[in-house]
């Protein structure tokens, strides 16, 4: 394994881009990438970065020239003749050929697109704009980079042995927190911390201290350069981006009120197996599932990302025994802020009621807390979102009101179209 420490201090990682590949991305994007590519390629999107924590100053933190040029460097990248052959040749979920030859033409071709970056106050305003297909890839290595960047700010400024004491630690916290995890015999976990992890290098780290502490009951890496490196599963299935960008496509309030499921239709109709996982919550997962159809029942299973997951769950089981189906055959994944007192708590309560899965994220590649000088590399809240199709203005309401974005007009649209009365407002952890 590589010391941190030492090549922090020794090269304050200049010969490490934040990003190194096309692939240094969740496995999730490439999937709704192309099922996007085929139905929507001409649909023009606006992607815009979000810091709701706003005690953050990104722009007082992180050097402007930095910052463009490794957004520049992630525009030179271009796929490696290895890594086309892992995506026309791997097995994704027990399917060979998951991405079509039509698809992965279409990417081996790919480039990044423009960004427009510009500094207000102490935020930095970055958005990409262009085909939906194009900028929705800008997603996740923005997000990496302003996160590192911010990692590399902090480090900068401490000395070798506090590198040293620092790495240590987090090391330690990474490794007692997987030591506690190992007493759940029936664990199902993920790494899902690509988007706001310490760095590449920290994410590989936790990647291999996940293989080594807990064997078979650590399922895979959302990160795709990660999964092909270390040969483990790349995890991941459709994200709040589909549904965002289709009830912005709809026409009318009854187009509004049927997007969601029109989203689930398209997906069933390119992926199947255990990509047919239902994320029900970004109009409100209560509504979601009462007005679902019967057939979306028979998926395989759902994606608890907000709101009170045990809520969510409890919701989701009684919603499966409505429609005639067993829980015990279903898939519950949560991905919402975990860690692992949580992930213990949530694994008590529906241990043999359902399938349990994990989407551990930044509190596994992300956890320094208390470790920096004022606490300076502590996690904070970024995000990286549609926020227009087609000229429309793009809403989420979730199941956490502190999520929800969006004009505030559209917002009560949306709210009625969804009868969403009231929301929940909980501690964002991330």
């Amino acid at each position: 394994m590589i010391d941190l420490a030492k090549r922090v201090h020794d090269h304050t990682w200049k010969i490490d881009p934040v990003v190194r590949s096309l692939l240094d991305t969740d496995f999730y994007k490439l999937l709704m990438a192309q099922t996007v590519q085929k139905r929507h390629a001409d649909v023009q999107v606006t992607f815009s970065l979000i810091n709701r924590s706003k005690d953050v100053p990104l722009a007082k933190l992180i050097d402007e020239g930095e910052l463009r040029e490794q957004l520049d460097h992630v525009r030179t990248l271009r796929l490696s003749r290895g890594e086309v052959t892992w995506l026309r040749g791997n097995t994704f979920y027990g399917k060979q050929r998951m991405f079509t030859p039509e698809f992965i033409e279409w990417f081996e071709a790919f480039r990044m697109p423009p960004y427009h970056l510009e500094r207000v106050e102490d935020q930095y305003e970055l958005t990409f704009e262009g085909p939906w297909p194009d900028v929705m890839l800008w997603e996740v290595p923005a997000l990496a980079i302003l996160m590192e960047l911010r990692s590399r700010a902090v480090l900068r400024h401490m000395g070798k042995l506090d590198l040293q004491v620092l790495y240590a630690r987090a090391m330690t916290r990474v490794w007692e927190k997987i030591q506690a995890l190992s007493a759940l015999p029936n664990l199902r976990i993920s790494d899902f911390g690509t988007r706001r992890r310490h760095g590449f290098l920290w994410q590989d780290w936790c990647v291999q201290a996940m293989i080594e502490g807990l064997g078979d009951r650590f399922t895979g890496t959302s990160n795709c350069l990660i999964a092909l490196r270390r040969e483990v599963e790349a995890i991941g299935t459709n994200a709040h981006e589909l549904p965002m960008v289709y009830a912005a496509l709809a026409e009318d309030d009854r187009a509004l009120a049927s997007s969601p499921y029109r989203v689930l239709e398209n997906w069933q109709k390119d992926y199947d197996g255990n990509l047919l996982i239902i994320l029900p919550d970004t109009y409100g997962s209560e509504v979601f599932l009462r007005r679902a159809p019967a057939w979306m029942s028979t998926w395989t299973g759902i994606r608890i990302d907000s709101g009170d997951p045990a809520t969510g769950a409890e919701n989701a089981i009684a919603w499966w025994k409505s429609n005639g189906q067993d829980p015990r055959g279903k898939l519950v994944i949560f991905s919402d802020g975990l860690d692992v007192d949580k992930i213990t708590e949530l694994y008590a309560r529906f241990d043999g009621r359902v399938k349990l899965g994990f989407g551990w994220g930044t509190l596994l590649t992300n956890d320094f807390r208390g470790f920096a000088p004022d606490d300076g590399l502590k996690p904070f809240s970024l995000v990286c979102k549609a926020i227009s199709a087609n000229g429309s203005p793009t809403v989420k309401l979730s199941d956490n009101v502190a999520k929800a974005m969006g004009p505030d007009a559209e917002i009560a649209r949306y709210k009625r179209v969804f009868n969403m009365e009231t929301q929940q407002e909980a501690e964002l952890i991330v």
